[in-house]
């Protein structure tokens, strides 16, 4: 019997129809690639079409620009269900949540019914390029820079850790316009990756999220119209992931939570079946009660991540908060997830077992998206 949770309070009858489609979508789509996916290191391109065609793709963007029409709630649905199906493959949220977002806040109208409706349908991918290879959460000292020519901007750097990178086809640069004044000299340009004098680096190999496609990215001369800018001046950039890292925090706090709980269904189901001495392995104390710390960390964690999905839904999720969910629910799952392998036993450790699989997936949640030490920093200067 699966981990008894109450149902969400943000759930409606509409988002219970799309958990079934996605539900779906990925059992058919995703599930029986894994293997093939994690060996060479990134999903296939035509996944992207074919979610895009069941309406998968930029849920919580306005239906005029080719988007789904729906909330985050929509969103979180969809990353809910990938997780419980474990899938780290897959760069949805990325597109979705992340990149969709940028275009639709800070791009120009006409460059938002230019690209929107793409990434809706699939015929492109969309990636956000902030890290470096000498830079990570300092986004302030990042060296990729963008010098204005006439109507263009010449672009040079290199990034690294890109999700989507190997198959993007739009890719959101932070870089610097002026690199003299700080968080005021970042800017965010959007680079079409058909540019010349934009190449593809390695398809990186990580530890977990193997099927992943996260790659290098360089710019060597890449002129970039100056439509392109996202906002209506330079130096806007910083102000502008600050607004929508919030998001990105929640997106991972929502994959940790419904991980966490896949984690400890499929620990339940193992532990009832397999037997040691004569009995099943959850008869045993130390089973039972490691579980139920386990189940009551997830319950929890889904309180907390309700509650800080209604407050963004409502536009009421600030800065402080999405940190703690990220924070919280990052760190939960780590524990939860590494007594689940334990309780495998030698299973725990290999790869074709799902608990060993996310295991390795989860540990990154403590680093991308701002590490749990800057999350505490953030957390911090509101006490």
């Amino acid at each position: 019997m699966p981990l008894q949770l109450p149902k969400s309070s943000w759930s409606t009858t509409e988002l219970e129809d799309l958990r079934e489609l996605s539900r779906s979508f990925l059992q058919k789509e995703v599930v029986p690639h894994q293997e093939r996916w994690a060996a060479e290191k990134k999903a296939d391109r035509e996944l992207w079409t074919k979610a895009g065609e069941v309406g998968l793709l930029c849920l919580s963007i306005p239906e005029e620009y080719g988007g789904g029409g729906g909330t985050f709630a929509h969103e979180a649905v969809l990353y809910e269900e990938q997780s419980r199906a474990g899938d780290s493959a897959w760069g949805v949220t990325v597109h979705n949540g992340i990149v969709a977002h940028y275009l639709l806040a800070y791009a120009s109208e006409e460059k938002k019914r230019e690209w929107l409706p793409k990434l809706a349908t699939g015929e492109m991918v969309g990636a956000i390029a902030m890290t470096e290879p000498g830079t990570g959460s300092d986004l302030q000292g990042i060296k990729t820079r963008a010098v204005r020519d006439g109507d263009h901007y010449v672009l040079n750097g290199a990034k690294t850790f890109i999700t989507n990178g190997f198959h993007a086809d739009l890719v959101i640069v932070a870089c610097k316009t002026d690199p003299d004044a700080g968080a005021q000299g970042v800017s965010l340009l959007v680079v079409e990756t058909a540019t010349p004098g934009f190449r593809r680096g390695r398809v990186l190999d990580k530890v977990g999220m193997k099927g992943q496609d996260t790659a290098e990215l360089f710019f060597d001369d890449v002129r970039v119209p100056v439509a392109n800018l996202l906002g209506d001046a330079e130096g806007q950039g910083f102000v502008q992931l600050m607004r929508q890292l919030p998001q990105e925090r929640l997106i991972i706090a929502v994959t940790a939570v419904a991980g966490m709980e896949a984690a400890i269904d499929l620990t339940l189901e193992y532990t009832k079946e397999r037997t040691a001495f004569g009995r099943p392995i959850f008869s045993f104390q130390n089973t039972k009660f490691t579980l139920a710390e386990a189940a009551t960390e997830a319950a929890v964690a889904r309180a907390f991540l309700d509650q800080c999905l209604e407050r963004h839904l409502k536009g009421e999720l600030d800065v402080q908060g999405a940190a703690m969910a990220k924070l919280w629910t990052t760190e939960r799952v780590n524990k939860v997830i590494d007594d689940c392998v334990q309780l495998f036993g030698g299973y725990g450790y290999m790869t074709e077992y799902p608990i060993a699989r996310a295991w390795a997936d989860v540990r990154i949640s403590r680093i991308f998206g701002g590490t749990s030490e800057i999350m505490k920093e953030i957390i911090s200067r509101s006490l």
